[in-house]
């Protein structure tokens, strides 16, 4: 989080955007991400979980869990634009100054994942298989050890390092507003939508049957979300409100 910060408030100051209401944005995105994420959580183990035991959404272990990324995304989205709104800062500009510093944080994120064990992969044999080995693994996220599995967190750590190379890059450029966040819809869809054929721990639910999972679905969303963007092609705005002086 705090990587992302340095990054989302350098960009701030290089649009002439506020630094404090990007704090209080980054703060709101943080809080309501998390939330988001423990919801879509509980909501794709209800049936097979929180039904049988609705006490345990409030325990150690859920609130140890990180939750599901996509959840928080979409509730944090939400948020944002309800301050954002409230305080007259353009929606798309915030935005796309937001989207680097959410992929790298995303990105150091899921090292954390590994480190853990969580959010990982299907048996496999191929040769960068990783095996955990560890029993907390095991006892807190349901990790299987001893088993080569596919490395998921470190896939999603590297597409997401790209994504923030290709989203600084643009941030800096950018012809139209929505651009940068747009494209980071577009390419974090596709990444997760492919990343998710690999995964081998549960809690994402299902869509028509067992073709999809419910992340797949969201991240189809976020594709035609990120290409609607780039086809509306919003002009260019004037985003110019006076640093804080501190």
């Amino acid at each position: 989080m705090l990587v992302g910060l340095m990054v989302i408030l350098h960009l701030a100051r290089r649009r002439s955007l506020d630094p404090d209401q990007m704090w209080n944005v980054s703060a709101i995105a943080v809080f309501s991400g998390i939330f988001g994420a423990k919801v879509l959580y509980v909501i794709n183990e209800w049936h097979s979980h929180f039904s049988k035991a609705p006490g345990d959404i409030f325990s150690i272990e859920t609130m140890q869990s990180g939750g599901v990324f996509s959840g928080g995304l979409v509730i944090a989205l939400l948020c944002c634009w309800w301050y954002l709104r409230a305080h007259r800062i353009p929606f798309l500009a915030a935005c796309d100054i937001f989207a680097p510093g959410l992929a790298i944080g995303h990105a150091i994120g899921r090292l954390g994942c590994f480190s853990a064990g969580c959010c990982y992969g299907k048996e496999t044999h191929v040769a960068w298989a990783v095996t955990f080995t560890n029993p907390m693994a095991r006892d807190i996220t349901g990790t299987p050890l001893n088993v080569p599995l596919h490395p998921t967190q470190l896939y999603e750590f590297a597409a997401e390092l790209a994504n923030f190379v290709v989203l600084f890059w643009l941030a800096r450029r950018k012809r139209f507003e929505g651009q940068v966040i747009g494209l980071y819809l577009f390419l974090y869809g596709i990444e997760r939508f492919l990343i998710e054929f690999y995964r081998g721990d549960e809690g994402r639910g299902h869509l028509f049957g067992n073709m999809l999972t419910g992340t797949q679905g969201i991240a189809i969303a976020l594709i035609l979300c990120g290409g609607l963007l780039w086809a509306l092609r919003i002009p260019l705005r004037q985003t110019a409100t006076a640093p804080a002086k501190r």
